[in-house]
């Protein structure tokens, strides 16, 4: 099975691969020729950790020095997964004329890690693991994945509409009517309903509008997703207030449950769409050239069936577009608001 290339008519299995690039400087040192073995076909491939940087001996993205792009994070990966890779990576290879060496690491920590150490050079990540990387200086963006042709999404606070708070969002023009220091005032003191403790829309965004507005809340209750959170501001009781992602009050069955739901619940304030989905990151301090390769690469493969299935199957991305770093700052702004440690936000 492919995984990636080494050498043009050479293919070898992640493993391998990660074997070569330990002893490379060796191989190199001795002027031996580097001429592996046929790999052998593996219905699944166990994750290992990124290959360990070593000093360059050739410009990047020729066989000596492939560039590494990062399947998704897994501690194993299926024959599916990894003929998808293959897929990916002879695309690229196809379009861009680079060696490109394809690896599995075991989670978003140890990717995040590859890019600042030099040992990955193109992968996605999730927003939290792109603030990270982007903030560590390892790993700017490239492209975000798109869903309903938007690649940014909003938040929502919520309470019972008869719970005395006053909305501040208005349904039919879709827009807020105050800052979100005047809408979000209401709710010193008041104990707040979060989905779970790594949640961009429904935990860590709201709370860093209520930081940033200086508002201190009751010590809060997490929950197990933003539909339970509808419903505990439905049934009362269990908190004063909650926040989901826009609008989890209409996820399929919750009106049957709760035929008047979007009366009996309000929208209070709406954050605006500032929070990605993923991002296609390449790693920081490629030549501009070759950078500009690679968009051109990755937007030609999307065009085409086998480019656009191995995208959805590898990473989620049905559709991206090309993103600037800037267009993070408002969702920067914010997590650092919150105060919590990127470190913890990611897996």
């Amino acid at each position: 099975m492919r995984i990636s290339r080494l050498r043009p008519t050479r293919r070898l299995g992640v493993l391998t691969q990660a074997l070569i690039l330990a002893v490379l400087p060796l191989i190199v040192g001795c002027n031996l020729s580097l001429t592996p073995p046929a790999a052998t076909p593996t219905p699944a491939a166990t994750a290992v950790q990124l290959p360990t940087p070593i000093p360059p001996v050739s410009e990047l993205g020729t066989s000596k020095n492939p560039l590494i792009l990062a399947l998704a994070p897994a501690t194993q990966s299926t024959q599916d997964v990894l003929a998808a890779g293959n897929t990916l990576v002879g695309l690229l290879e196809k379009n861009t004329g680079y060696s490109i060496l394809s690896v599995v690491p075991p989670s978003e920590a140890d990717l995040v890690r590859g890019f600042a150490n030099g040992s990955a050079h193109i992968g996605v990540l999730s927003p939290f693991g792109y603030l990270l990387a982007s903030s560590q200086g390892s790993a700017e963006a490239a492209f975000a994945r798109e869903q309903d042709k938007q690649i940014l999404y909003g938040a929502q606070f919520i309470a019972r509409a008869d719970a005395g708070f006053k909305p501040y969002f208005d349904p039919p023009s879709g827009s807020n009517l105050v800052d979100s220091p005047q809408a979000l005032a209401q709710f010193q003191d008041k104990k707040p309903c979060w989905t779970d403790e790594r949640s961009a829309s429904g935990y860590v965004v709201p709370l860093g509008f209520l930081n940033e507005a200086r508002i201190p809340t009751r010590t809060p209750a997490f929950l197990a997703g933003h539909v339970a959170v509808v419903r505990a501001v439905a049934a009362g009781g269990i908190c004063d207030f909650g926040a989901t992602y826009v609008d989890a009050r209409t996820y399929p069955g919750l009106q049957d449950e709760y035929p008047d739901l979007l009366k009996q619940v309000a929208v209070i304030w709406r954050v605006p769409p500032i929070i990605p989905y993923e991002t296609l990151a390449f790693a920081n301090g490629m030549d501009e050239a070759m950078r500009r390769n690679l968009i051109r690469a990755f937007v030609d493969l999307e065009s085409t069936p086998e480019g656009s299935a191995a995208m959805q199957k590898l990473y989620g991305f049905g559709a991206m577009q090309v993103v600037q770093d800037s267009q993070y700052d408002d969702f920067r702004k914010a997590v650092r608001a919150s105060g919590l440690d990127l470190n913890t936000l990611i897996l």
